[in-house]
């Protein structure tokens, strides 16, 4: 850490325990808390007048989601839970323990699961996506008994959450993504006759508001902690301080928010539109709580400027760039399927969603693939107009230097499309690179929307540290790992101590040429003993649909050495010495494919084993599932030549139906 950064740390730490005074306990209340202000809005201030349909399929998969809140089911991060209609908001469903609810919130260690239990299963609950949810359907539909519900837990909530006491006080990005759900949660609730006695008129919501914002004015996220987190913090205090103007403080907040936002998302982002922490599942985060503040500070007569405009754009533009044929995204480094605002039944795909609201936002070029609209893209156009931004890309993407990821793919409306993500970029964001993993020069590579060779993903940030290493290794990736260890360095679940530097050699990826291909390699093995180096080419045969690896050690010794390839979890496979037969099921038959894999190395197959864990594929946080790794074991230096893998995908070129 930085100077600059150890001073901000503890300043926190002494202004934590200046705080502890201003906790208030189960009942109590704040004499802090001023009179809200005659010009703050009240009913009838939050009007959204939607003059196109809601798509008939988001509309029936909003009600399914609200009918089944209202039943108590609620899925959260892998887990189904059974209260979702009276919820216990400290209660931990996977461990069955309760956080701590009475306990000074910077007193309460949140790693620790032995005191909080899953902390995200804990906190997910109390961001309130499943009340934007019910809010969502009460606008849609009129039914009163889903605004009820919302009225009812809202009050739970702030009721059992006092200013902070227990862990849901305990970390900023939590209060930033609830002040966006309430400020949504108002407005969608606008036409309900209770809403101004469950807001602006009572005394808690007035309270919680203040103290949410407060909170965050004088907590901010610092450092090599300024990635994700100060963002949903930036757009939560915008949100609320737009929203809910009702205290004095709120135009200076308003306008600190939104200065800090700008000024994060621009250090959080890089040119071509890529987020910095190249973590995929995060640039969908981060765009969508970028867009949503945008929106809402237009509404509020406050823009924000064209040059973040222009980014945001970017980002969604970028994204339309990435998508597979079946409009999913990249797999890179870590993801917990955070939200930033959910108005929509969780049945839809996270990268289509975010493209909808793009499109609502900036409109869709001609290039972008197409995407069916759902709620909360019809929601937020007719809130605010549009914005022009100019200057877009004139044709999809496939390289974005200053991120180091590359695509190679067969050319556009040529199905099923062969698409292969290379890494050849940043190990991470600042100096602790949080949500990285050891991947240098892995690939993701699938057919159809079908992964082949798959980044097998994030599953946990806390609890058991097997899982957390393995999903962040270089072995759990589909690249080479040198003498039993990581190119990297970790030193903690969201620290690394050292970190591989990788450069990119060559990159050609006309769309017009029969042949694509890509060459990079990293440094994190010059610290053996002696040095080595990896460089590894991918090269595409769109015509004759043949993908090649090739990696190359260059060292003055042989050091041993596992060359990973994991399969995704639709694929079989049959290992017959160095030749492997792939099959996965379509709508209708079955695909195939063969792997030809280096000769020089021993092969085994490793499907869902935990000692030690190997062959897991994880589509969600929260979420694991057995899958196939394929692992060649071996040794190998300049002397011995190159480790040459060929994917084979010439027999499903003419097979067009969708995955089963």
């Amino acid at each position: 850490m930085s100077p600059v950064e150890v001073f901000w740390r503890v300043r926190d730490q002494v202004e934590h325990q200046l705080w502890a005074r201003r906790r208030v306990g189960p009942g109590g209340a704040d004499t802090h808390v001023p009179a809200t202000t005659p010009g703050g809005r009240g009913a009838g201030s939050f009007p959204i007048v939607v003059d196109s349909e809601f798509p008939v399929a988001a509309v029936d998969s909003l009600r399914g989601a609200a009918e089944g809140i209202l039943a108590g089911k609620w899925e959260i991060l892998g887990a189904w839970r059974a209260d979702m209609a009276a919820p216990d908001w400290f209660g931990d469903p996977t461990s069955g323990r309760r956080a701590p609810n009475e306990t000074y919130a910077f007193r309460i260690n949140h790693r620790a699961e032995a005191e909080t239990g899953n902390v995200k299963q804990v906190w997910e609950v109390s961001r309130h996506h499943h009340l934007t949810v019910l809010a969502t359907a009460f606008f849609v539909t009129g039914d009163e008994r889903y605004a009820q519900v919302v009225a009812d837990q809202l009050q739970s909530w702030w009721r059992e959450n006092p200013f902070l006491s227990g862990v849901n006080w305990t970390s900023g990005i939590e209060l930033g993504i609830r002040l966006i759900a309430w400020t949504w949660i108002r407005r969608l609730l606008d036409r309900w006759p209770g809403v101004g006695a469950l807001f602006e008129d009572n005394p808690a919501a007035v309270q919680q508001v203040y103290w949410h914002q407060q909170y965050l004015a004088q907590f901010v996220s610092r450092g090599s902690s300024a990635n994700n987190h100060v963002i949903a913090e930036a757009a939560g205090r915008l949100c609320a301080a737009c929203a809910f103007d009702w205290f004095p403080e709120s135009e200076g907040w308003r306008g600190a928010a939104a200065a800090l936002l700008e000024r994060e998302l621009a250090r959080n982002t890089f040119a071509s539109g890529i987020n910095r922490e190249l973590a995929s599942d995060y640039h969908c985060f981060v765009t969508e709580l970028g867009m949503v503040a945008a929106t809402e500070a237009q509404v509020a007569g406050h823009p924000l400027s064209p040059a973040t405009e222009a980014r945001l754009c970017a980002m969604v533009d970028a994204a339309a760039s990435l998508v597979d044929q079946r409009l999913a995204g990249p797999r890179q480094n870590d993801g917990d399927d955070g939200r930033a605002l959910l108005l929509d039944g969780p049945e839809g795909g996270r990268w289509e969603a975010l493209l909808a609201l793009g499109a609502a936002r900036y409109g869709a070029l001609g290039w972008w693939p197409a995407c069916v609209g759902d709620v909360r893209s019809t929601l937020l156009a007719a809130l605010a107009p549009s914005v022009a931004v100019p200057g877009r890309p004139a044709h999809r993407r496939s390289h974005f230097a200053d991120a180091g990821l590359t695509l190679l793919r067969t050319a556009a409306g040529r199905q099923p499309e062969i698409w292969c993500r290379c890494d050849g970029g940043p190990h991470g964001y600042l100096s602790i690179a949080a949500h990285g993993h050891a991947d240098a020069l892995s690939v993701e590579l699938r057919c159809g929307g079908v992964d082949l060779l798959a980044d097998p993903g994030t599953y946990c940030y806390h609890g058991d540290e097997a899982w957390r290493a393995y999903f962040r290794s270089t072995v759990g990736h589909n690249t080479l790992e040198l003498a039993g260890r990581d190119q990297s360095v970790s030193a903690g679940p969201f620290l690394w101590v050292a970190s591989a530097t990788t450069r990119e050699l060559q990159v050609a990826v006309d769309d017009g040429e029969p042949v694509v291909s890509w060459s990079a390699e990293h440094d994190g093995y010059l610290s053996l003993e002696p040095p080595a180096r990896h460089r590894r080419t991918v090269r595409l045969d769109r015509a004759q649909r043949i993908l090649t690896i090739t990696d190359q050690v260059a060292s003055e010794a042989r050091h041993r050495c596992r060359l990973a390839f994991h399969l995704g979890p639709l694929v079989s496979a049959d290992l017959s010495g160095a030749v492997v037969s792939l099959t996965w099921p379509l709508a209708a038959g079955t695909a195939s494919a063969t792997i030809r894999l280096p000769a020089s190395l021993d092969w085994t197959v490793h499907r869902g084993e935990s000692d030690p864990v190997m062959g897991w594929y994880s589509s969600g946080f929260g979420c694991k599932q057995p899958a196939t790794t394929l692992l060649g074991s071996g040794s190998v230096g300049s002397a011995d030549g190159d480790l040459v893998t060929v994917v084979d995908i010439a027999a499903v070129a003419a097979l067009r139906e969708q995955p089963a």
